[in-house]
């Protein structure tokens, strides 16, 4: 059983541990079920206290039970509730640390709630694409207040209960405990207090009404549809809360229950789910067990003061390491401290950030022009030129400066990892961390491990991911890793784009209607287009049979290299990063077709967002099966967190699984008899191959 059963005088107490967070799986619902029934039997137990064990009440649902039969066999949430609710005895919900989801669901049908300070309070299920499923959408509203429950169901946002305590008319929360510490000895002398209170209350009974009705749902969702108008769930939350004010309480949990199972089934909600799994499954290495003893991290440095660098410090700084800059020349020190402070100083202008935290983070800050100055880092993170020349040189000096133990990190984004380590004679200290630009905002960390990197560096630099809040994915070695050897291709199809017909904004704004961020050529104008015209350069070398459209390097021979020379594939304005359409890239296009006799088809949004996204998808089969990444999930946030790819559809490999892989592959197929394409790349990776015919996913 996952609830334990005990008696302290005249008190049951049923305690949840389902750890880590007491998730209400099978055996726990059970348990609870069991613990009520005997209580309830029980001539000598007058009343019922509920917590949960160790760091959690509950966080609701068990994640791993996402998707089979346990999550809704009986007895299930509703049920569990159902006997709560029927208790002849009151039940006191004693909430700590997290009460979330099902959670919370689980604790507005209890009599009573006391609460310990600082415990999160939410109804988070529309992260996942849903609503509350076990009568959050009509309880909260009865116990908080209808505004109040609805910005909380909406948002998914957690409040602390001190704040849930200081709103006026709320019966959410009937006592605040003076500390956690005595929140268990509280909620028995509570327990007894009410012990013959009677009737017993049910929020159920509660009343739920707004004074502005109709208005003001209609206005809610208006500004529900206006910010989340790729995901139905914000908008169906409202739908949900106003049953709550509109008729009888079982008539609002029937609305409730209707809106759930066909959220349950929308691609959206697919999708959520699987990211909210994914992510969590990203931080497990399958040969690095959890108990692998990780290496003490006190002090940082970073090699290089450029964007990159200065990013990358800041993320540490936030975390509150102290970090130490090194660059060759005092000017670029100057400059990279100078943007650091700009930074920190725009997030106190927009009251992100106070003037004391500020002034903490830089006084962890400082700078040298000296390697023997960083030797006693516990972690050393290169971010200079992407040159395996420039590399050698930092890493050749790390190797002869840096204490026994530290951790050698390179940021680079395509460099063998492997050769890098040998250029040190401790290769089992080296690992790639590749921050993604801007590396203070961006949440992808990828993490690149070499053949020699040792299991605690790995360990180590996992959680020194989390702790700077990071999403950290492993990658094996290979040229640009996962999410720039997927980009390449992506990119390569843009390219041919554009040979066949398109223009820049036309690839842009149907890529950008599916749901990126920004499409491939704004993307390329805001990252530098000389960046890719260096790894052509390269690629000419070692991978000449590489067919690429000539059309970038054309733009970059025309020094348009993007938004820091104000023209790249647009025209920019100075201090504005609005992009125009070029008169001058159109006719660059336009004369590059007539060299090679293409004559220009008119080309649909449809195929261009499937030879951005199926390249994408294609590269991502091979490097799953040359192990480069462990799993699809891995990929998927890989393009999630670090390229923009909408999240309502889950990244490439989980939207290729919703699509169908057969008809991704014929798809494929019609793209490989192309002539102005490239019919070798368009032959399905075995991997994918494969599973189309066995008609299986990625996932």
């Amino acid at each position: 059983m996952s609830a334990d059963y005990q008696v302290h005088g005249s008190v049951a107490v049923i305690t949840m541990a389902n750890p880590p967070v007491n998730g209400l799986g099978l055996a726990t619902r059970q348990g609870l079920v069991d613990g009520l029934l005997r209580a309830d039997a029980d001539a000598a137990v007058s009343a019922i206290v509920i917590t949960g064990a160790g760091s959690a009440f509950s966080g609701g649902a068990d994640i791993n039970e996402f998707g089979t039969d346990k999550s809704a066999q009986e007895p299930h949430l509703l049920s569990v509730i159902a006997v709560i609710e029927n208790s002849s005895k009151p039940v006191v919900a004693a909430l700590h640390s997290v009460a979330m989801g099902g959670g919370l669901e689980l604790a507005l049908g209890c009599h009573y709630r006391i609460a310990a300070p600082s415990c999160r309070i939410a109804l988070p299920e529309v992260k996942l694409g849903l609503i509350p499923g076990a009568g959050g959408t009509q309880r909260l509203p009865r116990a908080l207040g209808v505004e109040a429950a609805l910005n909380l169901i909406v948002s998914g946002e957690s409040v602390n209960s001190e704040m849930i305590g200081a709103l006026p008319g709320q019966k959410l929360l009937d006592k605040l405990s003076t500390s956690a510490q005595a929140l268990a000895a509280e909620a028995l002398a509570f327990a007894q207090g009410v012990a013959a209170a009677r009737p017993l209350p049910l929020v159920r009974n509660l009343p739920c009404r707004h004074p502005e009705g109709q208005a003001y749902f209609q206005f809610a969702r208006n500004m529900v549809k206006g910010m989340s108008r790729n995901f139905p769930a914000p908008a169906l939350c409202v739908d949900a809360v106003e049953a709550a004010t509109r008729g009888p309480f079982a008539d609002g949990m029937q609305i409730e229950r209707a809106i759930f199972m066909k959220l349950m089934q929308t691609p959206e909600s697919r999708a959520l789910r699987h990211l909210f799994m994914a992510e969590r499954a990203a931080s497990k290495i399958p040969d690095v067990p959890s108990d692998t003893p990780r290496r003490d991290i006190r002090a940082v440095a970073v090699i290089g003061a450029g964007t990159m660098g200065g990013g990358i410090a800041m993320n540490f700084l936030n975390a509150g390491l102290p970090v130490k800059i090194l660059e060759m020349k005092p000017q670029a020190l100057e400059r990279g401290l100078a943007t650091i402070g700009k930074n920190y100083e725009a997030q106190v202008k927009k009251g992100k950030l106070t003037q004391d935290k500020y002034q903490q983070r830089m006084a962890l800050l400082s700078t040298t022009l000296d390697y023997a100055d960083i030797r006693d880092a516990d972690l050393v993170i290169e971010a200079v030129f992407e040159d395996l020349g420039v590399k050698e040189s930092v890493f050749r000096q790390l190797d002869a400066q840096m204490k026994p133990g530290a951790i050698l990190a390179s940021n680079t984004s395509t460099l063998d990892i492997d050769k890098i380590a040998t250029f040190t004679g401790r290769p089992q200290d080296v690992v790639g961390m590749h921050f993604f630009s801007p590396a203070n905002v961006m949440k992808l960390l990828e993490v690149v491990r070499g053949k020699a990197t040792a299991k605690d560096v790995l360990a180590t630099v996992m959680a020194i991911a989390k702790k700077i809040r990071k999403t950290a994915v492993v990658a094996g070695v290979c040229d640009g890793f996962i999410g720039n050897r997927m980009i390449e291709q992506y990119s390569r199809q843009a390219g041919f784009l554009l040979d066949e017909g398109c223009t820049p904004e036309q690839v842009d704004k149907a890529i950008e209607k599916f749901g990126f961020a920004m499409g491939p050529f704004r993307m390329g104008d805001l990252a530098g287009n000389d960046i890719g015209w260096a790894i052509r350069k390269r690629r000419a070398v070692e991978r000449a049979e590489m067919k690429y459209s000539r059309t970038s390097d054309k733009l970059c021979e025309l020094g348009r290299f993007g938004q820091k020379t104000a023209a790249g594939w647009y025209d920019y304005q100075a201090g504005k990063r609005d992009a125009i359409a070029s008169a001058l890239v159109h006719r660059m296009i336009e004369e590059h077709r007539q060299q090679l006799g293409i004559t220009p088809r008119k080309i649909a949004d449809e195929e261009i967002v499937q030879r951005l996204v199926f390249a994408l998808v294609n590269e991502g089969a091979r490097i799953l099966e040359d192990g480069i990444a462990s799993k699809s999930g891995d990929i998927d946030m890989v393009y999630i967190t670090g390229y923009g790819f909408p999240m309502h559809r889950g990244g490439p490999m989980r939207y290729a699984s919703e699509l169908g892989l057969f008809n991704v592959v014929q798809a494929m197929g019609r793209f490989a008899r192309n002539p102005h394409d490239d019919a070798a790349f368009w032959q399905p990776a075995p991997l994918l191959a494969r599973l189309a015919a066995q008609g299986k996913t990625f996932n």
